[in-house]
């Protein structure tokens, strides 16, 4: 899945898959591991140990965590080959996690053969769990064709869902889409409060086409973008 780059009156659009591991929070030990002395437990190794008790029980946070433990080498060998067995056994009970980790390792071809379709299978069920990476995974995917036919309202579909849930990426591509009437009915008000949002959570290129596109809005066009990048942004707080 290679990027792609589309190009609206000087305003620019990198659109590219996220491919980087998804850790649970605090699943992996960090840091130097302390050997303390003769007989002492390695806390890595025993974390381990801990998890997999847990994972062979049939818990898919712990198959998750096991498989993610087997990417790093954190208390085990390092083997991409046991990271998808987890991986592949929690994504069968709906976890999202290990459904996007999953689908990160046929995007590799890490521990398993690379397929761009095994991939976005998975990538579509960690989205359609609420996975926000994968959301936006599915969004660039449609929008760059190849993997899958291209179909920019699918692209825009996608690419709201990761918005909503303050993917500053997605708020991004998503403005771009409205800018330039990609998928949907172009819409200069919405392009400005999505890129407004975007900029204010950092996305670096949001900034830059909120001046591009200023130039060609009107003063009531303005004030309409402007209560609208509020409301999204009220709205988003609360979700936190």
């Amino acid at each position: 899945m290679d990027c792609d780059v589309a190009k609206l009156g000087g305003v620019t659009q990198t659109f590219m898959v996220i491919n980087t591991r998804i850790y649970l929070f605090g699943a992996l030990l960090s840091g130097v591991i302390l050997l303390g002395g003769c007989g002492q437990t390695d806390p890595a190794q025993k974390k381990f140990q801990q998890t997999k008790t847990k994972a062979e029980l049939g818990d898919a946070t712990a198959q998750t965590e096991l498989g993610l433990m087997h990417v790093s080498g954190e208390g085990v060998t390092k083997d991409d080959v046991e990271a998808v067995k987890w991986f592949r056994k929690a994504a069968a009970q709906n976890n999202p996690v290990a459904a996007f980790n999953l689908a990160v390792s046929y995007t590799t071809g890490e521990g398993v053969t690379r397929s761009d379709a095994e991939a976005l299978t998975w990538f579509r069920k960690a989205a359609e769990l609420g996975h926000t990476d994968s959301q936006f995974n599915l969004g660039v995917a449609y929008a760059q064709g190849g993997s899958v036919p291209k179909d920019l309202s699918e692209s825009v579909k996608w690419l709201l869902k990761a918005a909503e849930q303050n993917h500053s990426e997605a708020q991004s591509k998503l403005a771009f889409m409205y800018a330039s009437g990609s998928g949907t009915i172009r819409d200069t008000v919405r392009a400005h409060a999505w890129w407004n949002v975007a900029a204010g959570n950092g996305d670096p290129d949001a900034r830059n086409n909120l001046t591009t596109l200023e130039k060609e809005m009107s003063p009531q066009q303005m004030n309409q973008a402007v209560q609208l990048a509020r409301e999204l942004s009220e709205k988003l707080k609360k979700q936190k």
